[in-house]
């Protein structure tokens, strides 16, 4: 009989030394990098974030080295029970249903035709217009920007629940519980591939052909997945002392969908009115006014979830790849690694106590 081999944590000065290494080219490449065409004030702005943020992350990993190796290796050695359990979690949400997971398609249907008719009819938009002069249909542009957005959604709300819900294994002595997060984001997936099936079918019906910019796809579900499984992390450890932050999720999710460019243009619907505003009222300078347009778009793009949105539009029908976009993608993953370094050592830290609030 075999032995199931497990993976040993990488020995720290090594590990260390690498990762050091590492952030020293990114932080090199992102001084380097320069682009002529951008505000310079701008561009010196985004620099200084990134190596700030580049500095905390190698600040996390080396003072929470142990606590961070930790929750991969379990992840990684459980990668088979997790596969199945994603499958058992799928199958038993829809369980006794006539329709089964039929159900999970029929409020996002309903969501993007509400939008659609909203937004395209009733309450026109501006055209959506790409660099090259293509106006892209409403319908897609809405669309691209809510399949990953229902994605987030579901999988955030199902992994803060993830230890309340599985409250039997986690009093369970020898169960892995750091793996029931990622069980349930993985059962979330399930759902956004179908959706995502449907996306590119819709774009090739109104003339978008396939083209290799789809195969970024896989990148950005990855950054998806990984974004919302740190978040999990974090949240999913909170609200078993903390219940009343599924509220508090709920409310952040409505303000953050907002926030992020999905109902509206970024280029258009939000930057002409603050260039009106600015020019008809205040008589500001072009100058001035083109500052305060970058700035607005340097806030909406802190946040990580316009970096995905804008990801898969840029995939699907933008024929650009995720590595022209050089600062956001830097930012992104910079975060990703500071909101898992968090994740996993509050998950780590409050894991003794599971048991007995549960």
């Amino acid at each position: 009989m075999k032995k199931r081999m497990k993976i040993r944590k990488p020995p720290k000065k090594k590990f260390l030394g690498v990762f050091y290494v590492l952030a020293f080219m990114v932080a090199l490449i992102i001084f380097l990098h320069n682009n002529p065409l951008a505000d310079q004030h701008t561009e010196m702005l985004k620099k200084i974030c990134g190596c700030i943020l580049l500095g905390v992350g190698c600040i996390l990993v080396y003072f929470w080295y142990d606590k961070l190796t930790v929750l991969p290796v379990e992840l990684w050695n459980s990668r088979k029970l997790i596969v199945r359990l994603s499958v058992n979690d799928f199958k038993k949400r829809y369980a006794g249903s006539s329709w089964g997971a039929l159900w999970a398609a029929v409020q996002p249907v309903v969501t993007v035709i509400l939008y659609s008719i909203i937004f395209g009819k009733v309450f026109p938009t501006d055209p959506h217009v790409l660099p090259n002069g293509e106006i892209v249909p409403h319908l897609l542009y809405l669309t691209a920007g809510l399949v990953p957005w229902f994605f987030f959604v579901e999988a955030l709300n199902n992994g803060t629940t993830a230890l309340l819900e599985y409250n039997y294994l986690v009093k369970k002595v020898l169960f892995k519980i750091s793996i029931l997060p990622i069980i349930k984001i993985i059962a979330a997936m399930f759902i956004h591939i179908f959706f995502l099936g449907v996306l590119l079918a819709m774009a090739w019906i109104m003339g978008y052909e396939p083209s290799i910019y789809w195969i970024q796809l896989i990148y950005y579900i990855g950054c998806e997945f990984i974004l919302v499984l740190s978040i999990s992390y974090a949240t999913c450890a909170l609200v078993v002392f903390f219940r009343d932050l599924l509220q508090i999720i709920s409310i952040i999710i409505q303000l953050l969908q907002w926030y992020t460019p999905i109902l509206w243009d970024l280029n258009s619907n939000i930057i002409e009115p603050v260039r009106k505003h600015f020019t008809d009222d205040l008589q500001m300078p072009i100058e001035q006014i083109r500052m305060y347009e970058d700035l607005i778009k340097v806030f909406v793009k802190l946040n990580p979830m316009a970096y995905i949105v804008e990801g898969y539009r840029s995939s699907i029908y933008g024929e650009t790849w995720f590595y022209e976009h050089f600062y956001s993608s830097t930012y992104f993953w910079l975060c990703v690694v500071v909101l898992f370094c968090i994740g996993t050592v509050l998950f780590k830290r409050l894991k003794p106590h599971f048991a007995d609030v549960l």
